[in-house]
């Protein structure tokens, strides 16, 4: 890997780490990032996975005090995601590199969607969880192991997936439910991040560079993000990741 690959996945973690601080959306540019750099695209998963972790493992910090009060929904959300970070772990450490690289432009897809329309399915969410009360909570259950596996084995999306299942669960306050949304993402990928070092699946050299451009860009993003309109970063990203993926279907 030479300077200009390194100088590239450099720049698209410290893009990443920003954007994940203000709008979401960062695994866009540094998965790609990779890719481009000439990093096999399983390898690649699994470095991004390891590059972008830290800055969420941060981010539960920050929301300590929003996590007290809720140590039920903790424990089992917990619990699920742990088993279904692993089990994706395993299944993508199980995928064939030819059959992972013809799926990475309908997993791009399948991100870029939620991501686009996280709002309309928070709203609808919140709507089925209003018409049925509580009585749906062994179905959230369900829900969730299939999206904490999802993160095990990708992952883009997965923060707007989780606040989905906590709708639907009568959750109501942004605030809690991104704290919990966020310790289960560091949980999820945690495991998974330990499942793929252990196995051997992280290219070194690309992950500690990406894990310095990710810090800087995450404290960057935190300091700005509340003198910018989040929403106009999240449509360029949207748009961004919409070429994005059609460029990986004319590629494949």
């Amino acid at each position: 890997m030479d300077v200009f690959d390194l100088g590239l996945i450099f720049g698209a973690a410290l893009l990443a780490g920003a954007l994940n601080a203000i709008a979401g959306g960062g695994s866009f540019f540094s998965f790609p990032a990779l890719l481009v750099a000439g990093v096999p695209p399983i390898v690649a998963n699994a470095t991004n996975a390891l590059a972008l972790w830290p800055g969420t493992l941060a981010s539960v910090g920050a929301y300590r005090q929003e996590l007290h009060g809720q140590q039920r929904d903790i424990w089992l959300f917990s619990g699920l995601s742990l088993i279904g970070g692993l089990v994706g772990a395993v299944l993508l450490l199980y995928t064939d590199e030819r059959r992972f690289t013809a799926l990475i432009p309908y997993l791009l897809l399948f991100a870029t969607l939620i991501f686009t329309f996280s709002p309309q399915i928070t709203r609808l969410t919140r709507y089925v969880a209003g018409t049925h009360g509580g009585s749906q909570r062994l179905l959230v259950v369900i829900v969730y192991v299939a999206i904490a596996i999802y993160g095990g084995f990708f992952g883009a999306g997965l923060g707007i997936l989780t606040l989905a299942a906590l709708s639907l669960l009568g959750y109501d306050n942004i605030h809690r439910m991104n704290a919990l949304k966020t310790l289960q993402a560091a949980l999820v990928n945690g495991i998974a991040v330990v499942t793929f070092v252990a196995t051997g699946l992280i290219a070194w050299m690309p992950a500690l560079v990406m894990i310095g451009g990710a810090i800087v860009g995450g404290y960057g993003g935190a300091a700005i993000a509340r003198r910018i309109d989040a929403g106009r970063v999240r449509t360029a990203v949207v748009w961004l990741s919409i070429g994005l993926t059609i460029w990986f279907f004319v590629r494949g």
